[in-house]
Formats: structure tokens, C-alpha cells, sequence
């Protein structure tokens, strides 16, 4: 289909589409790597006035060190998440996640901010920032803040973004002696998008009980979230894939289920109880220094 009439802006510094944004409101949408707002515009189920292309904004892709964590600017590609020597050897979790992303197009062209922006419920980042602990920075006119990823997605498509707000940056801390993480989905064949997606990391104390355990989960339910049950029957306790797969079944605690023609809110349940156990004994796996 033929979008709606609109006016295309390219602001070549973040400040500047910082004041684009607060300037037009809710009449303007923001574009990165495009693979989200087009074919909403195409499909004119978004008609905004004013599309801003932050594509091009200096300075908002890299991987780098600061201050104990690594940040990753919001106009880093998936492409460039997978390849990172920094991340492969000190936040592996988002390297594999990234290379399960669409295809080689895609990850070329696509960006990890503009993902995590959208907040599709299928998306394969937000699995893996809610098992990570991330920090979402957020970027206005009046400054910067920073959003614990546990409260960044809110709902369908809806984050905890305000008007007038961009992400600007992502931060994790790297992971720690006897950490390991995997991440695990069954993919829509056609997309690549997950029909449940399950990340895991997992840290061993003495005894290999498990001292640390954090799971998000993709896919499932409407937003991506934190499977709390799954985590609280795992802390405290000798890792073991019995207990993996007995913790595995709280994944869909409290969750109602989407149910699409790719899959039924029933087999979704399931399936979110299989592949969160199948991340859980690749963490723990790794947390051993398997590969």
C-alpha cells in the first residue's frame, strides 16, 4: 500500500532530533534501521505527520567500557552486537541473541535501541536485557535517565518511554566468574521472530548451588517479562536437570498466553516450559566453562 502524506526529517546530532521530538509530539514517529514503523506506515496503521530518521545521528553506535559495565549505543546493529570481540568475550548472551535475529539483511540494517524500542512481543533482545539486569537510558531535552529493564516494557508495543524521550543507550555489566547465560527460542519460520524465546543466566556458588538465577522470557505473553517463579525455584538450590526442568514449569506463571495462527495459547505454555529448561542446562552448562 501507498503510506499516508508525511514529512521525512534526517537531524544529523542527537540534540537535534531531541528537539524535533519534543517540538512535534505525538505527530512525529522516530526510524532507525526502519524494519518496524515502515511497514506500519506502508500499512497505514501508523499516519504520522513527521518522521524523524535518527539513522544517521553521530556517535550512537558503538561497544565499549565505562565505568565497570559495557554500554552499547542505541544505533548499534544486530550485526555489530554478534561480531563484538567485547561482548563475545565478557556479555556472550547478546552475541547469540543477536545471531538468531531475522537473516543477514536484516542484522545488517536493524538496530538493538530501535528493537527495544518497539517492544514487539516476539522480539529477541528483550529476553536477553531482562536476563542481563540492563539499564535503558533514556535521552530528552532536559537531560538523561536511566530505566531498570524489569520496568521498561509495559504492554504490546508500549514501553516505559516518555513523550519526548529517545534511547540513547543500553548498559549491562559483564559477567562474573562461574556466570553462564544461553539463550533459546523456536522461531517462526518465516520471520525469524520468536514464537517463545527464553534467556537464562545462571551463577554457581560453592557446591554448585545456584547463587544467582534471572530468566526473561519472549514470546509468551504480550510484553516480554522476568519469569520470577522459575527463578525463586531455582536460588539456593544444586543445579540439576531435574530441578531445571521442575522450575521450567513456572515459566508461565501469572502470564495469559497470545494465540495467533502461528500458535495456540495452550502449545505457547508448553513450549515456554521446554525451551526455558533447555536455556537453563546450557547456562548452567556454561557456567561450568562447558561450551
Amino acid at each position: 500500500m501507498i503510506p499516508a502524506p508525511f514529512e521525512y526529517v534526517a537531524p544529523k546530532t542527537l540534540d537535534e532530533a531531541l528537539r524535533l521530538v519534543d517540538r512535534h509530539g505525538d505527530e512525529a514517529k522516530i526510524i532507525a534501521g526502519g524494519h518496524s514503523l515502515l511497514p506500519l506506515i506502508k500499512l497505514r496503521l501508523a499516519q504520522p505527520r513527521y518522521v524523524i530518521d535518527i539513522g544517521r545521528l553521530h556517535g550512537m553506535s558503538y561497544i565499549r567500557e565505562e565505568g565497570g559495565q559495557i554500554a552499547i549505543g542505541a544505533l548499534t546493529t544486530h550485526a555489530d552486537v554478534e561480531r563484538s570481540p567485547l561482548l563475545r568475550s565478557k556479555c556472550p548472551l547478546l552475541c547469540e541473541t543477536a545471531a538468531s535475529i531475522g537473516d543477514v539483511q536484516v542484522r545488517n540494517r536493524g538496530t538493538i535501541g530501535g528493537s527495544l524500542a518497539h517492544a514487539d512481543p516476539a522480539a529477541d533482545y528483550p529476553a536477553a536485557v531482562l536476563a542481563l539486569d540492563a539499564g535503558i537510558v533514556a535521552a530528552s531535552t532536559s537531560g538523561t535517565r536511566t530505566i531498570a529493564v524489569t520496568e521498561f516494557f509495559v504492554d504490546m508495543l508500549t514501553t516505559a518511554l516518555r513523550p519526548g524521550e529517545i534511547l540513547s543507550q543500553i548498559r549491562v555489566a559483564p559477567l562474573t566468574e562461574r556466570t553462564g547465560t544461553a539463550y533459546e527460542k523456536m522461531h517462526q519460520p518465516a520471520s525469524g521472530f520468536a514464537i517463545v524465546g527464553a534467556a537464562a543466566r545462571l551463577k554457581l556458588g560453592p557446591g554448585g548451588k545456584i547463587e544467582e538465577a534471572a530468566v526473561g522470557i519472549t514470546g509468551l505473553g504480550p510484553n516480554a517479562y522476568r519469569a520470577s517463579g522459575v527463578e525463586s525455584a531455582l536460588l539456593g538450590k544444586k543445579a540439576s536437570e531435574k530441578l531445571f526442568s521442575e522450575a521450567a514449569n513456572f515459566a508461565s506463571q501469572g502470564i495469559d498466553p497470545l494465540s495467533d495462527l502461528h500458535a495456540s495459547a495452550e502449545y505457547r505454555r508448553e513450549m515456554a516450559a521446554v525451551y526455558v529448561g533447555r536455556a537453563l542446562g546450557r547456562a548452567y552448562a556454561r557456567a561450568q566453562g562447558k561450551p
